[in-house]
């Protein structure tokens, strides 16, 4: 059973190589890797053309014009052969039984959309911090909690068809979990650190003001939830994401005592 990887690449000559030669390292053998260069100004789809002419697995495509991780997520979709869509990210790494466990995870428990749990690391590689996931989420408590990590995630398109993400700057995973919990009842996840997030530097605020703002024109735009549902679950996301911040360091406090 193939899997198709999409990976969207904008400048991510940094971490590239890492990132795809994470996918080779993979146990689980049977997959595709597509990478598509959203108009990169560095040397990333040079990079990304060098990997591919030493993997066959390895397909490299490029837009004519800086349009979005969601266009690019979209068109590396549109070209998966796989019966399974995974998403992974340029600058972030999977742990080398990535596919294996999350397969045999969904295989023998006849499951269509899953995720796991993952690490979160610094620019260089340390582990800051490790994030577990509940056993199920359905499309209501996604609205509450935004808890899937893309670099985690996996659908049967078998059995769910190609889904593809909204057309937005940012939260457009999110856009797309929705869409599929409107297919299937539940996600299922795997409570096992499986993947690697790579924190990077920058506006730590500025990037969550961004988020926000973003999960509230999905909620409304994309989601079309009213007024009251929509300020009903943007609340419940906002708590989750005070507590999700908090509670790590309130815990490395309490361990120093």
């Amino acid at each position: 059973m193939k899997v198709s990887v999409v990976m969207p690449v904008y400048n991510a000559s940094e971490y590239l190589e890492l990132s795809v030669r994470s996918v080779i390292e993979q146990t689980y053998k049977n997959w595709e890797l597509l990478i598509v260069d959203d108009f990169s100004t560095d040397d990333s789809l040079a990079i990304a053309k060098r990997l591919s002419a030493l993997d066959a697995r390895i397909q490299v495509f490029s837009l004519q014009k800086n349009s979005g991780a969601a266009v690019s997520r979209n068109l590396a979709i549109e070209k998966a052969s796989g019966r399974y869509i995974a998403f992974l990210d340029s600058d972030d790494t999977w742990k080398e039984i990535k596919l294996e466990r999350q397969l045999a995870f969904m295989n023998s428990n006849d499951i269509a959309f899953s995720y796991s749990g993952f690490d979160k690391i610094d620019s260089v590689g340390n582990t800051i911090l490790t994030v577990s996931v509940s056993a199920k989420i359905s499309y209501s408590s996604l609205l509450k909690s935004t808890s899937i990590g893309c670099l985690t995630a996996i659908y049967d398109a078998e059995a769910l068809g190609k889904v593809y993400m909204p057309l937005i700057r940012k939260r457009q995973d999110l856009g797309l979990w929705l869409k599929l919990l409107k297919l299937e009842r539940y996600a299922y996840g795997l409570n096992e650190s499986l993947a690697c997030y790579r924190v990077r530097e920058g506006s730590i605020s500025e990037n969550k003001f961004n988020a926000a703002l973003y999960t509230w024109k999905l909620y409304r735009e994309v989601e079309k939830l009213g007024a009251l549902s929509a300020t009903y679950y943007f609340i419940h996301y906002a708590i989750n994401g005070i507590l999700k911040t908090k509670l790590p360091k309130l815990g490395k406090i309490m361990g120093r005592l």
